[in-house]
């Protein structure tokens, strides 16, 4: 017999050799119809693969990332069996799932994919999906593996073998389908009730551009066909709020190749935003007890030694400029300046914690095929600050950064939300991560304690701190479900020590401070890219670059509308008047489009009583209402900063 020890520390027992799948059949037939993998000791397994040992097991269905994994994995095979058989002869490279779906790298032999092929490939794979086709594991020895590839010509197949061993190595096969893979996959086809092939791409061979240019095909799958509907409307919002159309339509951002990739261009409406994120973050930290301080854009070499970024950092950071004999680098982090303002003066314990805050430019020579609007650029504005403090005061310093991201959070419209905390792996020391074992696992505890006491959301990820300590990337959602990383959250207890920092503490000793490094609202390149998204380019009043639009109906009411115009413009509000001669329906039309908030239209029944007809964006016809009484409403709604 064996243990088997589920998530809820409850402990089975069982005859040696049983599967998933059977233990989820031993407590429930339902349960056993949702499961599609397993998760073993911490390794996803098929569901029919035999456990020998006592094991701790976690059953996965659909609704988990590691069943989602699999199931895509499982679909990728399915596809490239229809391949096979419409197009004989492709050989094949890799298949993984990706974050919403799956790819099949492979060679069609000179021949090419047409949008009819796709539609002729989904049809095939559900075909051979109602087949019910069990997905079989098969070891095999490396001779063996090298014959059947051989014998069927693919070179593919024979460069992967060669990085892989006897005892390692396992096929595949549904249907007619036999692939190299060391899996896991679902239990059979049946489970795949819904799939669309999305894109044909190239790519090289292994990424390099010196090999051959293979045919990716990727696809998304699903267990029923409602659930890939709801993933393909989802999709065309996706595409009507990607950051890039609504920022070049709204006129928030540019990029030019004189400029040069990912670094752009700030248009007047983009700067708006910025301006009003910066105005938010420093009265959000000022109230905090935040100090502002401003840094250079580039440092000499010798301090980014001190700091590690040169040995741990150096491929994301531009070349160096070489002026005089000495070496300046342009400034990847703002941190190394920060501890320079720290060690100008001596510190007490009194003076802790020390909170130094700055919207500081960075620069980083992110790879070309990574750049992506403003989601992945090489000049960011970053939200940064750094709290100097000791090991007693860390747990309230850090409760308050998280309280901080949680306000902001709010006045987003934020709901969904989790706090990654990435730990070191202690096999990297000295390599990938400052060699202080008893230090990572100290600062790991110390995050760990405050984030479950103080209710915080959050998963751990293995191999992911930065090379100074832990640190918590903040994962938030949108309004439509899409994920994006926005803001980070470390403890450092090297650079302290790197810069000799110390403050004097009760005893009248030099102690080496922590080091909090947090950015609540990211940089505004990812910020503004997520709310352009977000909020579908209908930003809230108090953000919106231009937050009211006069419209008179005719031109004999121009001067009603530019004395309104002074008005708004007296309470600091953002306004404009469209003076066109264009006829009322247009003109609210247009401002629709331009997604102002507020739209007021002037007539002479307006001029006589001196009021406005308010219309507002989304919404439609407010009536009519006094000038003072409108601008008071927005002058609130600005000042709360409402959603």
């Amino acid at each position: 017999m064996i243990k088997i020890t589920f998530p809820d520390g409850a402990v089975r027992e069982y005859q040696e050799g049983i599967t998933s799948m059977e233990v989820a059949k031993s407590i429930s037939e339902g349960l056993a119809k949702r499961i599609i993998a397993a998760s073993v000791n911490g390794e996803v397994w098929d569901a029919s693969r035999p456990i020998y040992n006592d094991s701790t097991l976690k059953l996965l269905s659909w609704n988990d990332a590691e069943g989602k994994s699999t199931f895509w994995h499982s679909t990728a095979h399915l596809m490239a069996e229809a391949v096979e058989s419409l197009f004989p002869g492709v050989k094949f490279w890799v298949g993984p799932p990706v974050e919403n779906g799956f790819y099949y790298d492979m060679d069609l032999g000179g021949r090419h994919i047409s949008e009819e092929d796709l539609r002729k490939l989904e049809v095939k794979m559900a075909e051979l999906a109602k087949q019910n086709n069990v997905y079989t594991r098969k070891e095999i020895s490396k001779a063996d593996a090298v014959k059947y590839f051989t014998e069927k010509g693919d070179e593919y197949k024979l460069d992967l073998l060669q990085g892989l061993k006897d005892g390692e190595i396992t096929f595949y096969t549904q249907g007619n389908f036999t692939d190299l893979c060391r899996g896991p996959h679902i239990p059979n086809t049946g489970f795949i009730k819904a799939v669309k092939l999305t894109n044909i791409a190239g790519a090289y061979w292994k990424g390099d551009e010196k090999n051959k240019q293979l045919t990716r095909l990727y696809g998304v799958s699903f267990p029923s066909q409602k659930e890939l509907d709801e993933y393909l409307a989802l999709l065309e919002e996706a595409k009507k709020r990607d950051h890039r159309k609504l920022g070049k339509e709204l006129g928030i951002f540019t990029m030019d190749d004189d400029v040069g990739p990912g670094l752009p261009l700030w248009m007047p409406n983009g700067t708006i935003i910025i301006e009003e994120l910066e105005r938010l973050a420093k009265e959000t930290e000022q109230a905090a007890g935040y100090h502002r301080v401003v840094t250079p854009h580039i440092a000499k070499e010798s301090m980014y030694i001190t700091s590690g970024h040169l040995p741990y950092y150096q491929d994301s950071m531009y070349p160096p400029i070489e002026l005089e004999g000495v070496k300046y680098y342009l400034k990847a982090m703002n941190c190394p300046h920060h501890h320079k303002i720290y060690a100008a003066e001596p510190r007490s314990y009194r003076d802790l914690p020390l909170r130094l805050a700055e919207y500081g430019t960075c620069y980083r020579y992110e790879q070309s095929g990574e750049l992506f609007g403003l989601m992945r650029v090489r000049c960011l504005h970053m939200n940064d600050a750094h709290i100097y403090c000791n090991k007693e005061q860390f747990a309230s310093e850090f409760k308050a950064v998280n309280e901080m991201y949680i306000k902001y959070f709010k006045i987003f419209g934020i709901d969904k939300y989790v706090m990654r905390l990435s730990l070191h792996e202690p096999s990297k020391l000295g390599q990938k991560y400052i060699n202080e074992p008893e230090l990572w696992l100290e600062t790991e505890q110390m995050v760990r304690r405050v984030l479950k006491e103080t209710g915080t959301p959050f998963v751990e990820v293995p191999d992911e701190g930065a090379f100074y300590g832990p640190k918590i990337d903040v994962q938030i959602w949108s309004t439509i479900g899409r994920e994006f990383t926005l803001a980070t959250n470390q403890v450092d207890f090297a650079q302290g020590r790197r810069f000799k920092l110390e403050f004097t503490n009760k005893e009248n000793h030099p102690e080496t401070p922590l080091i909090i490094h947090r950015a609540p609202l990211g940089t505004h390149e990812r910020f503004i890219g997520f709310l352009l998204e977000h909020y579908a380019g209908k930003f809230p009043t108090w953000l919106a670059p231009l937050q009211v639009k006069i419209l008179p109906i005719s031109d004999k009411f121009l001067p009603y509308a530019q004395t309104l115009l002074e008005s708004l413009k007296k309470a600091d509000i953002r306004v404009a008047v469209d003076d066109r001669n264009e006829k009322i329906g247009k003109k609210i039309r247009d401002t629709e489009t331009a997604k102002v908030p507020y739209m007021l239209v002037v007539g002479e029944k307006e001029v006589n009583e001196n009021k406005v007809a308010v219309r507002r964006q989304g919404k439609g016809d407010l009536g009519t209402k006094d000038v003072e009484e409108f601008i008071n409403e927005i002058k609130k709604e600005i000042k709360n900063r409402e959603s």
